[in-house]
């Protein structure tokens, strides 16, 4: 499928307001409130957009938007997203060849191909609704200053547990960071869907790749100005890892390989200073790209990073505005239980 948007004109937008979140969160007694998990995990972008139509003599250049990144008190831009990631989608046998490792100079969509057939073969344990996924990271975000330049906060470690209840519940999980235990709270409730992926929906989606990417292009909504393409890259990035059987693993990995601009980084490293190999997109209209982070050796998912491939307005190309690395993962069966360790 390919992006949508580009190639006509488009009007200058207004800046949208931010939305107000900490005044509608339920008070908790005892533990401090935090933003909803689809709240933590929302990236807002820096806009840029490109009118490929103007006039060979037109002065005038592109309008931008600043990107609203999130404070530094938040999950990183993976964090919560990725709550309760789970590598045991790479915990089987090698890829489709039965050799897992990464291959120098293989192209992005052989590589997805073979963390594909790695997930295919991986032992997975269906989950329980009254069970919940756990999750330990280390991360960053970074704020953006009033000239539009960006700098990534302090790296800090947080243990998240998310609810795999199917129904509509309001509170979804609990994290624990340096300022104690606090609690995730929908307002309204909310129940399993794309913004609150549990073991029994991932299961239920299309296990079929080009139906499964032409239901998440439906079920996806892109931020103003971005790419649809991107949109859907980075909401299969938050479904990386998540606990799901097999086969619907590999379905998303086959999924990515059909969206265009997808490519292969052949050193990136994630928020602990791992090394591996990225799979990469860059957004053309913001200019910034989404990379997942895999072990050279097991196909392991390890993180995720975001960062500026062209020099705007006070930001500089290369600028990191977050990155995520999974540390521990497992599944509990209560909130506060940590996962046996191996």
């Amino acid at each position: 499928m390919n992006a949508v948007g580009s190639g006509s004109a488009r009007p200058e937008r207004e800046d949208a307001a931010c939305e107000e979140f900490a005044g509608l969160l339920p008070s908790v007694p005892a533990e401090r409130d935090v933003p909803s998990a689809p709240y933590l995990h929302h990236k807002d972008r820096l806009m840029q957009l490109i009118d490929d139509d103007h006039q060979k003599n037109a002065a005038a250049a592109p309008k931008a938007r600043q990107r609203l990144l999130r404070p530094a008190v938040l999950m990183p831009a993976a964090g919560l997203a990725l709550a309760g990631a789970l590598a045991v989608t790479f915990t089987g046998g090698g890829g489709a060849s039965g050799d897992a490792t990464a291959r120098p100079r293989e192209t992005a969509t052989v590589l997805l191909d073979r963390l594909a057939g790695t997930a295919a073969k991986s032992d997975v344990q269906p989950v329980r609704q009254d069970q919940f996924a756990y999750v330990k990271s280390v991360g960053a975000g970074a704020e953006m200053k009033e000239n539009g330049a960006s700098k990534l906060d302090p790296k800090s470690e947080r243990e998240a547990w998310r609810s795999q209840q199917v129904k509509r519940i309001n509170k979804t999980g609990e994290i624990h960071d340096d300022e104690g235990y606090s609690s995730m709270y929908e307002l309204g409730g909310s129940p399993a869907g794309i913004g609150r992926p549990t073991y029994q929906w991932l299961a239920a989606l299309p296990t079929d790749p080009d139906v499964l990417l032409k239901e998440l292009y439906r079920m996806t909504e892109a931020e103003d100005g971005q790419e649809k393409a991107q949109a859907v890259f980075e909401q299969i990035g938050r479904f990386l890892g998540d606990v799901m059987p097999p086969e619907n693993a590999a379905a998303l990995y086959k999924a990515v390989a059909k969206i265009p601009g997808v490519t292969r980084h052949e050193d990136a490293v994630d928020a602990a200073g791992r090394h591996g190999f990225g799979i990469v997109r860059v957004d053309k209209r913001t200019w910034v790209a989404n990379e997942w982070i895999f072990d050279r050796d097991s196909l392991a998912y390890l993180g995720e990073r975001e960062y500026r491939t062209k020099d705007f307005v006070a930001g500089k190309k290369g600028d990191v505005l977050s990155e995520y690395a999974l540390l521990k993962h497992g599944i509990v069966d209560h909130y506060r239980e940590r996962p046996a360790t191996k």
